[in-house]
C-alpha cells in the first residue's frame, strides 16, 4: 500500500513561478528560468510504500529540503500533486492540514527544535497537549518513547542539559510520541558527531523494525543514505536523477554524476553475498558415488563439490583428491568423505563480513537460507571483483573470463568460478580411476556431462521454486 505518492511536482520561488513551470515543461534548464524564479524541485514524481524508510539524498542546493517540506504542507507545490493517502496537500483545506499533521505526518528537524523551558518530558508530550490528550496520558505515552529512543531516567531534565545526541533523541521521542503513521526527517543527524550519528542512525533502524513506521528521510551524507534506506531517491539540481536500492544505485549508476557521487562508498558494507554469488560449479547428493563425484569434477575442472541432501541441505563438501582415492578403494558412497567445516553466510550478509571465513575456506563460501539449502557460492576472486566500481575496465591485457593460471609451489593451480582453493593439485587423468579404458573416456564424458547437466537444472528447479 502507498503511503506518499508525488506526482509531477514542480516548486519555483518567484515572480513568475507558472510560466517558469511552462518554460521547465517545455525544455529549459534550471538557468533559463531564473528570471523567472529559482526552481527548487522539477518535475518530481516517487512513490513510498507502508513501513518503508525513504532517503532522499543530494547535495546542498539539489532540491531535497523543499520537497520533504512539500510532504507535510509547509510548502504546496506550483504544480503537481502530494497524496498523503487520497488527501493531496495542494488542495486540502487548512483545517484538513493541521489534523494530517496532528495525526498522520511528524517531523524531526536537524536543528532539534526544542522548548528550552520545558523539561524532556514535556517536550516528547507536546504532540499530544496540542491534541487535547489528557496530561496523564500524553506523559504515559512520552515516558514509553523516551524508552524506546534511550533516554529513560532522563524525564526530568532540561534540554540544556542534555547532550547534542541526547537532544536529537527527544525530538525523535517527541514524533513517536504524536505516533503518526510517516516520519519526515531533514538531515537529523547531520549536526551530531559521527560515533554519535552511527549510534542514531542505528537506533532508528532497531525502531523501525519494531514499530514498522512509513519514514522519508533527507540526506547530504551518501554513507547514511546507503546504511538507512530501502530505497534512495538521488536529486540534482531539482531533478530525482535516479531511485533505486543502495546496491542498485552502487552497480549501476544512472549517469556520471551518480557514478562519482557513490565512487568513494565502501562497496564490502552496501553489497551483500546475494548480489554477488554465483553458481556452485558442482553439486552432488549424498547418495553418489566417488566415480560420479569424480567424473563431474573432472568436467567442470573443479577440485572440489559440495554435497546436499534431498532436500538441498548442504551438508558439507568433498575434495577431488580423496574422491580419486575412494573411487580406487571401490568405495561406493560420498559418506565418509564429506567434510563439514563449511564457512555459510545468508543472503543478506554484507561482504565485508565475508572477507575473514573466505580467508579461512578452503571452498567457496557457501550461501544459505534459514533452512540451510544451498542458494550459490561467494569465490574468493568474486569478492575481489566486488569492489571495483563498474565503470572501471580491466585492462586489456587481462582476461575477461575463463581460467587463470597462478603458480603454487612448483606446480600450477587452475583459479576458476569454482573457487579452486591454492595447493589442490589437478584431478589425475581419466585412466586414474579404475575400470575406465582409454576407449571408455568419451562415454564417461557424456555421463559426467550428464551428471552435470542435471545437478544444474536441479539447482535452477530448487532456487526457482521459491527456495531464494
Amino acid at each position: 500500500m502507498t503511503a506518499i505518492r508525488v506526482e509531477n511536482v514542480y516548486k519555483v520561488f518567484g515572480r513568475r513561478p507558472q510560466e517558469a513551470v511552462r518554460k521547465l515543461r517545455a525544455g529549459a534548464t534550471r538557468d533559463e528560468v531564473k528570471s523567472l524564479g529559482t526552481a527548487a524541485v522539477i518535475d518530481t514524481s516517487f512513490e513510498v510504500a507502508d513501513g518503508e524508510i525513504f532517503v532522499v539524498m543530494g547535495l546542498s542546493g539539489s532540491g531535497k529540503s523543499t520537497l520533504i517540506r512539500m510532504l507535510n504542507g509547509l510548502w504546496r507545490p506550483t504544480s503537481g500533486r502530494v497524496l498523503l493517502g487520497d488527501d493531496d496537500l495542494a488542495t486540502v483545506s487548512a483545517s484538513r492540514l493541521r489534523a494530517l499533521r496532528r495525526t498522520t505526518v511528524s517531523m524531526v528537524f536537524q536543528h532539534f527544535a526544542l522548548l528550552p523551558h520545558r523539561t524532556v518530558l514535556d517536550n516528547a508530550a507536546y504532540p499530544l497537549e496540542i491534541q487535547g490528550v489528557g496530561k496523564e496520558e500524553r506523559r504515559e505515552r512520552a515516558r514509553a518513547a523516551l524508552e524506546l529512543t534511550g533516554l529513560g531516567g532522563w524525564e526530568d531534565s532540561l534540554p540544556g542539559q542534555l547532550s547534542g545526541g541526547m537532544r536529537q533523541r527527544v525530538g525523535l521521542a517527541r514524533a513517536l510520541t504524536a505516533d503518526t503513521d510517516i516520519l519526515l526527517m531533514d538531515e537529523a543527524f547531520s549536526a551530531l558527531d559521527p560515533l554519535i550519528r552511527r549510534e542514531m542512525q542505528e537506533q532508528l533502524v532497531e525502531i523501525q523494525q519494531k514499530l514498522g513506521k512509513t519514514i522519508v528521510f533527507i540526506t547530504h551524507d551518501l554513507n547514511e543514505a546507503m546504511y538507512l534506506g530501502d530505497r534512495i531517491a538521488v536529486m540534482r539540481s531539482g531533478r530525482i536523477v535516479q531511485i533505486g536500492t543502495a546496491e542498485e544505485i552502487l552497480t549501476a549508476p544512472a549517469d556520471d554524476y551518480v557514478a562519482q557521487f557513490v565512487a568513494d562508498v565502501d562497496r564490502t558494507r552496501v553489497l551483500t553475498a546475494s548480489s554477488v554469488m554465483l553458481r556452485p560449479g558442482v553439486v552432488l547428493p549424498a547418495a553418489a558415488g566417488p566415480r560420479r563425484a569424480a567424473r563431474a569434477m573432472r568436467e567442470a575442472q573443479a577440485a572440489a563439490a559440495f554435497v546436499v541432501d534431498r532436500d538441498r541441505v548442504l551438508l558439507g563438501f568433498v575434495r577431488d583428491s580423496d574422491v580419486v582415492d575412494a573411487a580406487r578403494a571401490g568405495i561406493p558412497r560420498l559418506d565418509g568423505l564429506v567434510q563439514t567445516d563449511v564457512a555459510t553466510v545468508d543472503e543478506d550478509t554484507p561482504l565485508s563480513e565475508i572477507f575473514a571465513p573466505s580467508a579461512e575456506s578452503l571452498v567457496p563460501v557457501a550461501v544459505t537460507d534459514d533452512h540451510g539449502r544451498l542458494l550459490g557460492v561467494v569465490p574468493r576472486v568474486t569478492l575481489l571483483e566486488a569492489m571495483v566500481p563498474p565503470e572501471i575496465d580491466l585492462p586489456d591485457d587481462t582476461p575477461a573470463d575463463g581460467p587463470v593460471e597462478t603458480v603454487v609451489g612448483a606446480g600450477a593451480t587452475t583459479v576458476n568460478g569454482n573457487g579452486v582453493p591454492d595447493g589442490y593439485e589437478p584431478l589425475p587423468p581419466d585412466d586414474g580411476v579404475p575400470g575406465l579404458a582409454p576407449d571408455e573416456l568419451p562415454a564417461a564424458r557424456t555421463a559426467a556431462s550428464a551428471a552435470e547437466v542435471a545437478a544444474a537444472a536441479e539447482f535452477d528447479a530448487t532456487t526457482e521454486g521459491g527456495t531464494r
